[in-house]
């Protein structure tokens, strides 16, 4: 019998099915759990119950929330930080899982590590107990975020329970323009759906703007995907996939790795493959952007203005936007290339890689920064071969502060914060109030972008500075 055309996430998915219940419930099997220091609820539950990790070979702890950013030759002051840190540590060892740790020469965040050791890989499935694990989508891979109990369920089981989304496709076609990156591709898709223009759905991004990414860049734009209510996003494995992983500490060698990548070549979704939604965009219309409002889907390109809520037609709408503005202390009407900042963030799981860190030195060479500002590597690899290319001596010389791996400013959770009041040009993936810290106001944009804005002072467009 001839099987009907099916998409990436249709193959992936029925590859992992174990069993569907009468409600619709399906049971996957998980490829990948990956853990990090909030995990503890989970292991509390496993425990409580005498239950064992089911696979532990399969299981990957990585500490990187709550590490610091500074120094780490002396132990993290704050107890219950370090407490978190210690933690994962001790749940690892009882169960025999590879803990990537605050001194491990391959620690970083989860989601920039797992790719650069090989463990990200075309077809699989990944959890993990961080939304932002839509990451490995990147690599044609079905990943998610999921809860505590969800955790201790893949720790105690490596199943996981869960119900079928739709599927949509986001096609991107043509050439982005100079400066223009993925964050802004990326950007441009949310500001157009919506914060929840994807819920209930898998995003498959297609077309030849998307083909033509780097990895990183891939990874940036599923990473966000979270961003738009989708449940995860995913890119279909090519050549470039391919290179990437090869010779990659955890990835297939010799023979096994051409098995793989004979097979990675069937994940594609099939050409006649049908979804329940599809959105096209087109490349070249899409500029530098920037958020003036406290969700992702308030990105516009850096030329514009502050938008005006007594224009708005729908009063809902409306109201959401003057709480935004209120929240964010900016004026309808104000130019966003007028909006000054108090400060810089270069780092996370969307945009804290070699490639992000050359973005922004492209910018910073030759230039002193008039704000102060915090530049974090993704992992220790990146950070020794950014040091290695001279990378952290540019933001040095620049007045920036060049930190260790880790989440740091994303969240405010380990001590880097943005202080209250303050505005800040983030190239992390969430502007929520009090995100970045209590009453911090962010703008979420590009490395290159937030570069621009350190050495202006204001929110800028990185055009105009002649960027190589």
């Amino acid at each position: 019998m001839t099987q009907s055309p099916r998409s990436l996430f249709d193959k992936v998915w029925d590859a992992h099915l174990v069993a569907t219940r009468p409600d619709g419930q399906a049971l996957l099997a998980i490829d990948r759990h990956f853990l990090h220091e909030g995990s503890f609820h989970a292991f509390g539950m496993i425990d409580h119950a005498k239950r064992a990790v089911r696979r532990p070979e399969l299981t990957f702890a990585v500490a990187d929330h709550y590490v610091p950013s500074h120094s780490r030759a002396t132990p993290i002051a704050d107890p219950e930080i370090a407490n978190m840190v210690t933690m994962l540590e001790a749940n690892a060892g009882r169960h025999g899982l590879r803990h990537f740790g605050l001194h491990d020469p391959a620690q970083g965040i989860v989601h920039v590590l797992a790719p650069e050791q090989g463990l990200t890989l075309p077809g699989l499935t990944i959890v993990c107990g961080d939304s932002h694990t839509s990451t490995h989508g990147a690599f044609g891979a079905l990943a998610f975020g999921i809860g505590a109990t969800e955790v201790s369920h893949v720790l105690a089981t490596q199943t996981l329970w869960q119900r079928r989304p739709k599927t949509m496709r986001v096609t991107v076609d043509g050439v982005l323009g100079a400066h223009v990156t993925a964050k802004d591709l990326i950007l441009a898709v949310i500001g157009f759906i919506g914060a929840d223009g994807a819920a209930g759905h898998i995003i498959e991004y297609a077309g030849s703007a998307i083909r033509g990414l780097s990895m990183e860049g891939r990874l940036t734009v599923c990473n966000m995907s979270i961003e738009a209510g989708a449940r995860a996003g995913m890119i279909a494995p090519d050549d470039t996939t391919f290179s990437w992983i090869e010779g990659r500490t955890y990835a297939p060698k010799g023979d096994l790795f051409d098995r793989a990548v004979a097979h990675w070549r069937t994940l594609p979704s099939d050409p006649e493959a049908a979804f329940d939604r599809e959105v096209s965009l087109d490349a070249a219309a899409i500029a530098p952007s920037v958020t003036w409002g406290t969700s992702p889907e308030t990105a516009v390109p850096v030329t514009g203005v502050v938008p005006d809520p007594g224009v708005e037609s729908d009063p809902v709408r409306a109201g959401q936007m003057r709480k935004m503005l209120d929240y964010m202390g900016l004026t309808p009407g104000t130019r966003l290339e007028e909006v000054g900042i108090d400060r810089i963030f270069i780092g996370s799981c969307t945009n804290a890689r070699l490639e992000d860190l050359r973005a922004a030195a492209a910018v910073l060479r030759g230039r002193r920064a008039v704000v102060p500002g915090l530049v974090v590597p993704g992992s220790v690899p990146v950070r020794r071969q950014a040091e290695a290319e001279g990378l952290d001596r540019v933001f040095t010389n620049a007045g920036l502060e060049w930190g260790e791996p880790g989440c740091s400013m994303c969240v405010g959770i380990n001590g880097d914060l943005v202080p209250a009041g303050e505005r800040c040009a983030s190239t992390t993936n969430r502007n929520f109030p009090g995100r970045q810290g209590p009453n911090a106001r962010t703008h979420l944009m590009s490395p290159a972008m937030a570069a621009a804005a350190a050495v202006t002072g204001k929110l800028t467009d990185v055009r105009k500075l002649g960027a190589s």
